[in-house]
Order: structure tokens, then C-alpha cells, then sequence
């Protein structure tokens, strides 16, 4: 499969619709086609029509999801458009960096690049779904970017390094599809399982309370991101978790 269809955008709780069908209008220019919208406020809208101007395809086939974990499911990978990681354990690098993970991933992985609210970006709990957050380009001293304006810059950065693909790289893309190439990387569906299930046997055994709730969720979340469980360590960890719930309730 192309690496571009693998590349979703999501844009989290956009309120403005004309940023809606900009942002179709910067990804179809640059070959990219899966929008992903986390509860927009306006949408479909007669404005984000216009301002798509043109990209209709990418607007009107978009998915519309009530949470962010709906959006991102299938992805191993997720990516936030955030420069700062507010203390939270989550590394932070520079788009063009980005980029290059990304279509290392997309090659046989489903990875997503999060765009948070228009006036306060991402929350404390949409980051905690990163495996990194990217770092804009922009002068330091006036970084804020229009939401649209920041999906044009990274559909051109994408659009940029994947056209310098070589050609055995393109090789490798076309023989993968043909073999049905495996992920190894349990998905954002299955870990927010796992996490579920988790948290469950932790608040069983009493070692999770109310007042560390928070902190542990995310301690644990920012753990696992960086580990970057495989499917079969996944199946092993529910193995023990099912396991020890099992024990408890005799």
C-alpha cells in the first residue's frame, strides 16, 4: 500500500468549519486523502465546502468520531502537533523528524498526526495518546500557527520527503502489499484495552487510588508508549492480567 493512504490527520474538536475544508484543501494538494474528525462543532458545513475548493473528495469521505481513541484505533504510531510536553515524559522533535519516522511506519503501519483545538491545542489527556509530539518550524518568538496553515506545513513536509523515496524503497512498498507485510506493533485500539484492563486490576488490589489516579495513568501511558508493545507482548501482559484477576476472585 501507498505509505501516504496510511497517513491520517485528525483534527480534534475544530470549531471553525472553514479550517475544516482547508485542511482537505492542504492535504489533497499533497496526495494526502484520510481526514479524520474528532467532534467537530460545525460540520458538514457550507463553508468548509468553499474552502475546500475543490478537494470535495478528501471533506466529504472524512470520518467523524465522538472520541479520539475512535480516531486513531488502527494506528500504531501517533503523532502530536504540540511543541511543548507540558512536563509529561513525551519526546518532542522537530517535524522533519517527524516525517521521517512517520514513513518509515507507514510502509506497513496505520500512524496519525493529531491537531488539537484551535485556541488551546492539546489537552493533557490527548497527549498522552502521543508517541511524539513535533515541533513547527516557526520563529520562536510568534510560533502560533492557524490550524489550517499547520496542516498545509506538515501535508508539504510528508508530500516533500516522500516524493525523495528511492526507488528500491518504492520496491519494498509494492512487494509488502503483495505479501501482506504484518504489523508487529499492537494498535491504539488494543492498548487502550490493555490499559482498561490494567487500571481494573490495579484499582482490584487497591494499589491505584483516588488521590494518584491521575498521576498514574499518565506515568503509565507515557511507560508503555515509549516501550512500544508488540502484539505478542500484548498477549502475554493480558495473559498475566486475566490471570491475576482470576486469582483474586476465588
Amino acid at each position: 500500500m501507498d505509505r501516504l493512504q496510511n497517513i491520517r490527520f485528525a483534527l480534534i474538536n475544530t470549531s471553525h468549519a472553514g479550517n475544516i475544508g482547508a485542511a482537505a484543501r492542504a492535504m489533497k494538494v499533497m496526495g494526502l486523502k484520510s481526514l479524520h474528525l474528532i467532534g467537530p462543532t460545525d460540520y458538514p458545513s457550507a463553508e468548509a465546502t468553499a474552502r475546500a475548493s475543490g478537494a470535495d473528495d478528501v471533506l466529504f469521505n472524512a470520518e467523524v468520531h465522538d472520541t479520539l481513541d475512535e480516531a486513531i484505533a488502527p494506528c500504531t504510531l501517533v503523532f502530536g502537533s504540540s511543541a511543548r510536553n507540558r512536563g509529561m515524559d513525551i519526546p518532542v522533535i522537530d517535524l522533519e523528524e517527524a516525517v521521517d519516522v512517520m514513513l518509515e511506519a507507514a510502509q506497513v503501519q496505520q500512524v496519525a498526526l493529531l491537531f488539537g483545538k484551535e485556541r488551546y491545542g492539546m489537552t493533557n489527556e490527548e497527549m498522552q495518546r502521543c508517541h511524539y509530539l513535533v515541533k513547527f518550524p516557526a520563529n520562536p518568538e510568534y510560533s502560533s500557527l492557524n490550524l489550517a496553515a499547520a496542516v498545509q506545513v506538515a501535508a508539504y513536509e510528508i508530500r516533500k520527503q516522500y516524493i525523495h523515496l528511492s526507488a528500491k524503497q518504492r520496491r519494498d512498498d509494492m512487494q509488502a502489499s503483495e505479501e501482506g507485510a504484518v504489523m508487529p506493533f499492537a494498535d491504539a485500539e488494543k492498548m487502550q484495552s490493555f490499559y482498561e484492563h490494567l487500571f481494573a486490576v490495579m484499582h482490584e488490589v487497591e494499589f491505584m487510588q483516588h488521590q494518584n489516579v491521575d498521576s498514574l495513568t499518565e506515568k503509565l501511558r507515557m511507560m508503555f508508549n515509549r516501550l512500544r508493545i508488540e502484539k505478542h507482548e500484548m498477549d502475554i501482559l493480558r495473559g498475566f492480567l486475566s490471570a491475576v484477576m482470576k486469582q483474586l476472585k476465588k
